[in-house]
């Protein structure tokens, strides 16, 4: 029987933010070696679940190996970076003769010593297994593609969908074209392309337009024989390094010519759609007038500034604060505020505490009403954007304002809204509201969309995930780019 390794280290690093993701941010969240993988990730819909999946029903024996991830934050510091990369290398020595390895990188990892986090470790694990021995990857769509990642595995598959529903699609995708390769059947050459835009994030819903005619046209172009794989990979616009913006990916059997000639055309409509990626941003204003005459309700504001799952602190204020000053009805949101916890807890129930929550710059000061009380811990049934089902935000408490129309989760640890258990799990009916804040821009509609009746409403509010990326302050982003040149 083939044995194939699985290892997996995902991040999506923001390098606006100012703190630095430690080795016990993945202990929090996913690090786990051997066996214990298996158990936490064999039924997941997650890439490493579909591994698993892919090579049990290719009769392939699946030798888990490594896995990390971490919720998205600031960029990895160098030791823990080091630590991580080193039981990965470490576990693949000691797991005996292997035939393969697939792998799951984010493609938006940022260390303190590697702008170009994945490629330094998809090289290292090559530079350890040889170039004899197929190496199969899957990548985020949010990836910045580097060449490194391109040149050091046979082949790189990013997910088709955002919200991110195909994770386990993906890996199982990924764990048969490992098989066809071990059986000689076909032999895996990916080139790739790099046009010099950037995708905008919140114009990068994939059932929706612009990316949906895109996708169409990318299929048009590469749905032919000889096509092993094709992806268009958006971009991560908050990390930055050299590779940040969108590019393309095509794997053929054995043609590399014929993979770079479609990668080229693939790249080339994405040039010429560049203008249909520029949406119009709606100011935190603009956004509450608009719910306040809304027809249906709720309604759903996607703090992008704000956007947990793209690295952000989870305390901004600032849509909590105009929807206290000039909304109609009951508002919700979530803010990482673990003071405020802390204080609930000590009160109890049904207390009434005077205290700050969210952004120690610009909280809401008043008086609260401890709604409940909370272990923070949920569970998600459907696949779901991240491909997680399990969730841990820390001590949680529900606290309300003093005249009724603010109900705030706060959390001891940041949360992104990926699942409506998080508000369901804890007592809060989603329809008892006006506006619900969901600090996210894409990701949270898969979650959100059987309450949202009202529709959701993207703002451009400030933070280090805004999403008017010319307000951002570039260092090392390469040029000329769309939309800032």
């Amino acid at each position: 029987m083939k044995r194939v390794g699985i290892v997996g280290l995902l991040h999506e690093s923001n390098t606006f933010v100012d703190g630095r993701t430690k080795l016990a941010d993945f202990s929090a969240d996913l690090l786990a070696e051997g066996e214990a993988i298996r158990a936490k990730m064999a039924n997941a819909p997650h890439e490493i679940g579909g591994f698993f999946e892919g090579l049990d029903a290719t009769g392939i024996e699946a030798v888990p190996i490594f896995a990390a991830r971490a919720l998205p934050y600031g960029t990895i510091e160098a030791e823990s970076f080091y630590t991580l990369r080193r039981q990965m290398i470490e576990g693949i020595r000691e797991a005996g003769v292997l035939d393969g390895i697939l792998a799951a990188p984010h493609g938006a990892t940022v260390a303190e010593d590697a702008l170009d986090a994945d490629g330094t470790w998809l090289a290292e694990v090559r530079e350890l297994i040889g170039n004899e021995i197929p190496f199969i990857a899957t990548i985020d769509p949010h990836a910045n593609l580097s060449p490194k990642m391109v040149e050091v595995t046979d082949a790189l598959i990013a997910y088709s969908t955002n919200p991110h529903l195909d994770q386990r699609e993906t890996g199982r995708r990924a764990a048969e074209l490992m098989a066809q390769t071990l059986a000689g059947e076909i032999c895996p050459t990916q080139r790739a392309a790099f046009p010099s835009l950037a995708i905008n994030i919140q114009s990068q819903n994939t059932s929706e337009e612009p990316m949906r005619g895109l996708y169409a046209s990318a299929k048009r172009i590469a749905d032919r024989e000889g096509v092993v794989s094709h992806s268009i990979v958006l971009g991560f616009p908050y990390a930055d390094v050299p590779e940040m913006g969108s590019s393309v990916l095509v794997v053929t059997d054995a043609d590399a010519e014929l993979a770079q000639s479609l990668a080229d055309q693939m790249a080339g409509e994405m040039d010429r759609r560049k203008s249909s990626f520029e949406p119009e941003f709606l100011s935190i204003k603009d956004a509450v007038r608009n719910a306040n005459i809304a027809s249906a309700y709720p309604i759903v504001l996607l703090d992008m500034g704000d956007n947990v799952g793209g690295g952000s602190p989870a305390d901004s204020t600032e849509n909590a604060r105009e929807w206290i000053e000039h909304g109609e009805g009951r508002g919700f949101v979530v803010l990482c505020a673990p003071g405020a916890v802390q204080l609930a807890e000590k009160s109890g129930v049904d207390a009434e505490i005077l205290t700050v929550v969210g952004d120690p710059q610009n909280p809401i000061k008043g008086t609260f009403r401890v709604q409940s009380l909370h272990d923070g811990v949920f569970h998600e049934e459907k696949p779901r954007h991240g491909g997680f089902l399990e969730f841990d935000q820390g001590r949680t408490a529900v606290l309300e304002t003093a005249d009724g129309r603010l109900t705030i989760m706060a959390t001891t640890r940041r949360m992104a809204p990926f699942s409506l258990s998080q508000l369901t799990s804890f007592g809060i009916n989603p329809s008892t509201f006006q506006m619900i804040i969901a600090k996210g821009v894409i990701a949270p509609m898969a979650a959100y969309e059987p309450i949202a009746k009202g529709g959701f409403l993207h703002v451009d509010s400030a933070g280090v995930t805004r999403a008017n990326m010319r307000k951002l302050d570039y260092q090392h982003r390469r040029r000329p780019l769309f939309p800032f040149e």
